[in-house]
């Protein structure tokens, strides 16, 4: 008998492994969309469960950097630049729209102080990233940071699929989608996910935008130390924009590179499948129902105000 139940608990374990590494393999395949590989993650994790849960986490961190350094081999300089200097305005204006309103937002609802700061930077910044920045000099802790991540995926998924469906209902011009995608949706896998379901035009204001955005994590977290005394905490810096930057000078001006950069291209975007896949796999119902309903109706309302304030901005403006 207990060697049966051995047995037993040995190939379910297994299964699940399989099942796993058959559905990542999946997203590999070139007819596999970002969205449909965040639904086949998020299915997966309702079902089977994810049976690497340690590891996904980091290797969904590293393969997204090395998504968004790929991208830049399908970039040119100069219209970036020019994404770059159209969307700094509604940048700036974003953050701080964003970080004031979560901060009022938290206090109204009676949220967490850190848990609060988390999510608004997690909006105004960049997601995920910009919360595992921050949540250090903070000294937040897993509690706080786990709700705070819990939210800020939930909405990305959203996002993935209801900016595109926005955006072809509002006619709106490939600049305008990907300027509204890049300031108002939260981790940069979504906003490139339904960049590019939008077009190509979009993709590239998009990732330019958001890399600029990212790279506000560096003056909130020294906001951050001020506002929590946390002076002497350690701030990461985003240097994988630094390589990114790199590949879009390389293909700018080398020929080799231009050359080659479809094939790195549509690797990102393979490797970006996989990512959101993996993503989805941590949307467990454990984690959703850990959020708390005053947390997550703080990060619904900050979203709403961010994405509805900058696409009457954009639209009016651009």
């Amino acid at each position: 008998m207990q060697q049966q139940k051995i047995a037993g608990a040995w190939l379910a374990d297994n299964t699940a492994k399989i099942i796993f590494l058959t559905a990542a393999a999946t997203t590999l395949l070139p007819i596999v969309q970002p969205p449909v590989a965040l639904l086949l993650g998020f299915a997966l994790a309702q079902t089977t469960g994810n049976p690497f849960p340690v590891a996904t986490p980091r290797i969904t961190h590293w393969l997204l950097q090395l998504s968004i350094i790929g991208m830049g081999f399908g970039m040119n300089v100069h219209s970036a630049l020019k994404a770059g200097r159209e969307g700094l305005g509604f940048t700036i204006t974003a953050i701080a729209a964003t970080l004031i309103t979560g901060a009022i937002l938290g206090k109204l609802l009676g949220v967490d102080k850190k848990t609060a700061h988390l999510i608004s930077c997690g909006t105004a910044i960049c997601g995920g990233s910009a919360i595992a920045a921050i949540a250090p000099v903070m000294k937040a802790g897993e509690k706080q940071i786990s709700v705070a991540l819990g939210i800020i995926f939930l909405l990305n998924a959203l996002a993935l699929f209801i900016f595109p469906a926005v955006g072809h209902l509002l006619n709106l011009s490939q600049q305008q989608f990907g300027l509204w995608c890049a300031i108002a949706i939260h981790d940069t896998s979504s906003v490139i996910g339904a960049a590019n379901k939008y077009g190509g035009e979009a993709l590239q204001i998009a990732t330019t935008v958001k890399l600029s955005r990212a790279l506000w994590i560096i003056p909130v977290a020294f906001i951050t130390t001020l506002l929590f005394k946390t002076a002497g905490s350690k701030i990461k810096i985003p240097w994988f924009i630094a390589i990114f930057v790199i590949a879009m000078l390389l293909n700018t001006w080398v020929p080799f590179v231009q050359q080659t950069g479809p094939f790195m291209v549509q690797s990102a975007k393979t490797g970006l499948s996989l990512t959101l896949f993996l993503i989805g796999t941590n949307l467990s119902r454990e984690s959703l129902r850990g959020i708390g309903r005053k947390p997550l109706l703080q990060g619904v309302l900050l979203w709403v105000f961010i994405s509805t304030a900058t696409l009457i901005a954009i639209c009016a403006l651009v």
